[in-house]
């Protein structure tokens, strides 16, 4: 089954320099949580002189951990190395996501580290997780290019998502960083992992830079992957990459698949009404499109 992992109030908000009230996003938060999407993403444990709007992530989760108002929904939270790991344990964060670039240069820009430095890092955080029992997802960032880069060695991501592998990290999430994945790339470099070990559970996120972010979900649908990482209203961008652009939006990606009969569940319409709230409240036009056109009737 398709899983639907909304990342806006962290890979959406990071992007935007209004920093919004705790009490705000909580009611985004249950907003959200009762469209019946699977895994809504908090925040980030980041340090909030670098990026304020991350600030109160660590009081989110303790508000979600004492409240009664969530369920069938896991929240998730990005830790960048072990002091964020270790905020997010003690807040009792359900699914700790944590990756390494496959770009030198941005890893540099993001974490201060090499790729190869962070990925030694990021596997012993996830080997602490595994032997705690914690759900863990490992990305490659990246992974289809770089703004700074450009090309990026298929190989060396491959060989990335192998060590996840080896290290017993099932759970591996690929990220258009920059926006420059083909749908003919998707396929190639899930399906080599796939080739490598069948039982990987795959995410997949892309960014919508060149205006390929569906495309590039149906690449990756058609080669095994079941969990996509969107952003309400086509918010995000990476503020370490070259050129920062909107994540695949989600109602746009919940309409393409329910236009095939997929996750009739998540409610569309309230998906719709929630991304008006959010153009309201930043006074402007957000990147998607179904939010603004409607669906298409059936």
């Amino acid at each position: 089954m398709i899983k639907l992992h909304e990342v806006g109030l962290r890979d959406g908000l990071q992007m935007e320099s209004l920093v919004i009230p705790t009490e705000t996003k909580y009611e985004w938060i249950k907003k959200l949580a009762s469209t019946e999407i699977d895994v809504l993403q908090v925040g980030s444990f980041v340090n909030p002189k670098r990026m304020p709007q991350m600030a109160d992530t660590d009081e989110l989760f303790k508000l979600l951990k004492n409240s009664n108002d969530f369920e069938n929904i896991t929240f998730s939270g990005l830790v960048l190395n072990e002091k964020g790991y270790d905020r997010a344990v003690d807040c009792g964060v359900e699914l700790i996501c944590i990756g390494v670039s496959a770009s030198d240069t941005h890893s540099t820009k993001n974490t201060g580290k090499s790729t190869n430095d962070a990925l030694d890092e990021v596997l012993l955080i996830c080997k602490n997780a595994i032997d705690n029992n914690q759900k863990i997802q490992a990305s490659v960032q990246s992974a289809f290019g770089c703004g700074f880069e450009g090309k990026i060695d298929e190989e060396k991501v491959i060989n990335i998502a192998k060590k996840y592998i080896n290290n017993g990290i099932m759970n591996i999430s690929l990220a258009d960083t920059a926006g420059h994945a083909n749908p003919w790339q998707v396929e190639r470099i899930f399906k080599a992992i796939k080739n490598y070990n069948n039982d990987v559970n795959f995410t997949c996120h892309f960014h919508n830079t060149y205006g390929m972010g569906l495309a590039n979900c149906y690449a990756a649908l058609n080669s095994g992957v079941t969990t996509f990482e969107t952003a309400f209203g086509g918010l995000g961008g990476c503020p370490f990459t070259k050129l920062a652009a909107g994540n695949v939006c989600t109602e746009d990606f919940v309409h393409f698949i329910q236009n095939q009969e997929l996750r009739n569940d998540i409610d569309l319409l309230q998906l719709i009404d929630f991304t008006k709230i959010i153009a309201d409240y930043f006074k402007r036009e957000l990147p998607g499109f179904i939010y603004k056109s409607g669906p298409i009737k059936k």
